[in-house]
């Protein structure tokens, strides 16, 4: 068995699955909610400065999102995104327990781990960053 060729699959995998999942939901914000209703809903669930954190966060679930697809920038993005969904956890959706259909935490805390994973892990062999940062030597292979 071949593991790093198993690695190499299994970040590309949670990439680009975790990357589109995010993406959507920026793009819903923008698209089916508006910033507008976005900001509204936010202050409706007590998030602070909503008017100003709306925008902030359907941009960085859009561009992060895509980000992640493509793997650039892989381990900056997912740190923002794995904060940006806990802060979701605690903000709003813990008092309401883990499941999703009553409004829990369960799938942030997916979104949260799979960002997190990536922001350790780096985005892999099949990425941007490595084309990028991945040669030995470089100032930037951190980032690959």
């Amino acid at each position: 068995m071949n593991k790093p060729n198993l690695t190499t699959t299994a970040l590309t995998i949670l990439r680009v699955i975790a990357g589109f999942l995010f993406a959507a939901h920026g793009w819903q914000k923008f698209n089916e909610f508006t910033i507008a209703g976005t900001q509204a809903s936010f202050a409706q669930m007590g998030v602070p400065g909503a008017s100003a954190v709306a925008p902030v966060v359907a941009t960085l679930e859009l561009v992060g999102g895509i980000a992640l697809i493509i793997g650039l920038l892989t381990r900056v993005f997912a740190a923002l995104l794995a904060v940006n969904m806990l802060g979701a956890l605690f903000l709003v959706h813990a008092p309401a327990g883990i499941f999703v259909g009553n409004d829990g935490y369960e799938l942030v805390l997916l979104f949260a781990g799979a960002a997190l994973a990536l922001a350790l892990a780096g985005a892999g062999r099949i990425s941007a960053d490595a084309a990028l940062f991945g040669r030995p030597g470089s100032k930037l292979h951190a980032l690959a």
